[in-house]
């Protein structure tokens, strides 16, 4: 199937900044407010470290957070944020508690009262901690269920051993264990804001709104301790692990290889190679296995950023039958990309794409939020992104080819493959030296 011809690209757009203030409060939160006056409303994101805090508790903590507080029900709650406009919820990553919000601009004052009054004053109800926990429960045994979470399962213990990052699910018999008694003391040992970093964005005065933030949670306080995780390990090559899964009609092809933190010289030549390799639609690989042999239909290569460790992760899934042509395929094409540099073409396509991206990510409310948070959580500004836009625009082909052949080249690929293994283990030795093993979950 011959490849079908992109349009002609665009001229790159000069990524603009919006107007921004930043505070460190008296009690160690970091605040940082940014004004984008496009719609009369403001995202709130607060990240708090959360690393080794447990996954039950902490699983069950992002649920039961706003469950009430001593001068406020759930249904309190619920209303107090409805009335302007406005919610509030909260999740987790191995590294960070992370609480996402919005309201009204006028509504900012109520919105910070009411996040104030949960942070200082959460009281974890027995019955509502009851309700979600079985909840949550139910919904970690769903994904144990599905093919893609134990794929994702098996590659993390492949790639992280003994470090923390290995198991990132908790077990549902431990969420079942955990008591109203036991959050409490979670919130009181880690949910303290030295550390923790607030940032908004919306129709604001930056200074005005970083003023408000101060009245609310100026009087947040706790300590706890400050843990910082070890480096986590590279993906190490070594016989391909394949994970039985009887009866399965697709199998689930996961590769894990080298990649570097954002700061890192070779981060955009990387960023650059892996939208070629297969980091969207016009990349390589999704041309090879999608349009030309309909093997899969949304091959996809990514980059992970954890705190302690990088690395960029290809998955695909695949019919039981094509599951070696498959991965013998995604060799390939790393192989190719490994070894020769590519066309200009196709790294001026994949560029345009990521400053695209970069200006798309930014041009709503909450991506500009979710963007300047994320990037707060490595200790980086939004400067940044104009600095990495400019590396982006600079990198050469000679870059490229060299960060590809550092990084990307199969040899480096630590490889699971979840499926039939009565079906797909012999094609698979064909390959590489292949170790079974069971699902974990």
């Amino acid at each position: 199937m011959s490849k079908r011809p992109l349009p002609p690209l665009g001229p790159n757009r000069e990524l603009t900044l919006p107007p921004t203030a930043e505070r460190k409060l008296a009690n160690g939160l970091t605040v940082i407010a940014l004004r984008r006056p496009s719609v009369p409303l403001v995202e709130l994101r607060l990240r708090i470290p959360f690393a080794k805090a447990g996954l039950a508790g902490t699983a069950l903590l992002t649920q039961t957070l706003f469950s009430g507080t001593e001068t406020l029900s759930t249904v309190d709650i619920a209303a107090e944020l409805q009335s302007v406009g406005g919610g509030l919820g909260a999740g987790a990553d191995p590294d960070r508690l992370l609480i996402s919000g919005n309201s009204l601009v006028d509504g900012l004052p109520r919105l910070l009262g009411v996040l104030a009054d949960v942070l200082a004053n959460a009281t974890y109800p027995a019955d509502e901690v009851a309700t979600e926990r079985d909840r949550l429960v139910d919904r970690i045994q769903v994904a144990q269920s599905q093919p893609a979470h134990l794929a994702r399962v098996a590659l993390l213990k492949r790639v992280y051993g003994t470090h923390t990052y290995a198991v990132q699910t908790p077990a549902p018999e431990d969420v079942k264990e955990v008591t109203p008694v036991q959050l409490l003391a979670l919130h009181a040992e880690r949910m303290h804001p030295d550390g923790a970093i607030l940032v908004l964005v919306g129709d604001i005065a930056p200074d005005a709104a970083i003023d408000e933030v101060e009245a609310a949670l100026g009087g947040w306080r706790g300590v706890g301790p400050h843990i910082e995780l070890p480096p986590a390990p590279q993906p190490s090559p070594g016989p391909l692990t394949l994970v039985n899964r009887p009866g399965s009609v697709q199998s689930s092809l996961r590769l894990a290889l080298p990649g570097v933190p954002r700061m890192h010289p070779d981060h955009a030549a990387l960023q650059l190679a892996n939208l070629i390799f297969g980091g969207y639609f016009s990349s390589r690989w999704v041309e090879n296995i999608r349009e030309d042999k309909g093997y899969t239909y949304g091959p996809h290569s990514l980059i992970e950023h954890s705190v302690a460790g990088t690395i960029l992760v290809v998955s695909a899934e695949v019919a039981t039958e094509v599951t070696g042509p498959a991965l013998l395929e995604t060799w390939y094409e790393l192989g190719r990309l490994a070894t020769l540099p590519p066309r200009q073409e196709e790294l001026d396509q994949a560029r345009q794409y990521a400053l695209g991206t970069l200006q798309l990510g930014m041009s709503t409310q909450a991506g500009l939020a979710g963007l300047a948070s994320t990037y707060a959580g490595y200790g980086l500004r939004l400067e940044y992104l104009a600095e990495h836009a400019i590396r982006l625009a600079a990198t050469t082909l000679e870059e490229v080819a060299a960060v590809s052949a550092r990084h990307l080249a199969p040899a480096k690929a630590a490889t699971v493959v979840l499926g039939d293994a009565e079906r797909i283990e012999a094609p698979l030795a064909g390959l590489s030296t292949v170790e079974r093993s069971t699902p974990t979950t």
